[in-house]
């Protein structure tokens, strides 16, 4: 069973900065893929970024592009997303992925909040 630990969440200002934090509980190079999804109320589940956790590939969605950037840390097992000028319509839960060799693998998620 592979657990995903994501911190970091919390309300901010529109224009303002925040950084999720995805702890794994396994080696990351038994993780071929991993990202953030979002989900806002009454929305459908959307893809924010995925990283390749052996090349360190990227990937953003088109609305998230040029402002968040993914990145992970293979010594601690722990990807990242930070998130800068954030507006209104990035609040949503946030929630980490992983395509493991054991199958994929949600967190628990995270909220984010942008608000004046």
């Amino acid at each position: 069973q592979v657990q995903l630990v994501e911190s970091g969440g919390g309300l901010v200002q529109p224009g303002g900065s925040l950084r999720l934090s995805c702890a794994a509980s396994v080696n990351i190079f038994s993780i071929n893929t991993m990202g953030w999804y979002r989900q806002a109320p009454g929305n459908q589940r959307e893809l924010v970024a995925t990283i390749t956790t052996s090349g360190g590939g990227t990937n953003y969605a088109d609305s998230v592009k040029g402002r968040f950037i993914i990145s992970r840390d293979i010594s601690k097992n722990t990807m990242y997303l930070r998130m800068n000028s954030l507006k209104p319509d990035d609040t949503a839960v946030y929630y980490c992925y992983a395509a493991t060799v054991w199958g994929d693998y949600w967190g628990q998620g995270t909220q984010v909040t942008v608000s004046s």
